[in-house]
């Protein structure tokens, strides 16, 4: 029978906080008012964080954000994590259920293996949207010498898709639809941006852009009213929401709050900013998150180690699979 490190495997298990609840309810005030008012408004900057560094994996580091004790989650998003990882440390094999998992290589490249015999390279400028749904075990490493750094963001899954069979849709750097116009290139990993779409599906309605400003530049994003969004910067330094805010740098991430009129940016410095733009439909179920496996009950999730444990119900691959050496 595999062994198992519960330390490793759920260093992400449930940590009381009251974050999302102050972020909820400051969200919700704000949208109550942009109802009343009957006007347009701009989504605006409501709480803002910087990512804070940690070890995972093994011996990988990362900036983590979403999914850390200031921000447990914001529905649908269970954790962003930028990532930095360079051999022979990396993310071994490891296990998911109940959500997507979705890698953007910014530098490098890391070589992804699962229990399914799927295999491959993600490199600069590519995306993999992993749908684990009932279960996936896979591994991550670096496939180059580093730094290999890039994003990854965990998606909630309703509870009608969490137990859904994976599936997998890849994206190459060339592939990826993008726009420009004044000074503003948009790279449209999923939703729409300057009239172009992304071919991507998200069960959960999402939207990923990755948006470079030139110097001086500004830019206007619509959001669909009903989502959650956020801003993590990259890049250079710029101003989100409104003129009167703070100007904001690399590493930090930036929760919206609600308004029709989507968000407004400008990059007032004389170097380029970068920065993701991401929103997706809330659920609004409940979440039981023990590390990599998130379901809405704790029978669910009691359920789910067992079917770990004992290889079933989309754990059975796992029983003889173990990810191989990565060749660089």
């Amino acid at each position: 029978m595999r062994t198992i490190n519960y330390r490793l495997l759920f260093n992400l298990s449930p940590i009381k906080t009251k974050t999302n609840f102050v972020v909820s309810s400051l969200i919700k005030k704000m949208s109550t008012e942009h109802q009343t008012s009957g006007i347009s408004k701009h989504r605006l900057v409501v709480k803002k964080l910087l990512a804070q560094p940690k070890n995972e994996g093994k011996g990988a580091f990362v900036r983590r954000s979403i999914g850390s004790m200031e921000l447990r989650r914001f529905d649908p998003f269970l954790l962003l994590d930028e990532f930095s990882v360079t051999p022979p440390a990396g993310f071994p094999d490891h296990p998911h259920r109940g959500f997507e998992t979705v890698t953007y290589m910014l530098e490098g490249a890391v070589t992804h293996q699962d229990f399914s015999g799927s295999k491959g390279t993600i490199r600069t400028g590519d995306v993999q949207w992993m749908t684990a749904g009932r279960g996936i075990i896979h591994s991550e490493m670096p496939a180059e010498g580093g730094p290999n750094r890039g994003l990854q963001l965990w998606i909630n899954l309703s509870s009608e898709d969490k137990m859904i069979e994976p599936r997998y849709q890849d994206l190459l750097r060339e592939e990826i639809k993008r726009a420009e116009k004044d000074g503003v290139e948009v790279r449209i990993i999923a939703g729409e941006s300057m009239g172009v779409k992304s071919p991507v599906f998200t069960r959960t309605p999402a939207m990923y852009l990755d948006v470079i400003m030139k110097a001086g530049a500004e830019w206007h994003q619509s959001i669909p009213e009903s989502w959650n969004s956020f801003v993590y910067v990259l890049e250079g330094e710029g101003v989100f929401g409104s003129l009167k805010s703070s100007t904001a740098t690399a590493h930090h991430l930036l929760l919206l709050g609600p308004g029709d009129d989507g968000l407004s940016v400008w990059n007032n410095s004389t170097e380029p900013l970068r920065f993701v733009l991401i929103a997706g439909q809330p659920l609004h179920e409940p979440v039981v998150q023990y590390g990599p496996f998130v379901m809405n009950t704790q029978a669910e999730i009691q359920k789910t180690f067992e079917d770990y444990r004992f290889h079933r119900n989309g754990f059975e691959k796992a029983k003889y699979w173990r990810s191989q050496p990565v060749s660089r």
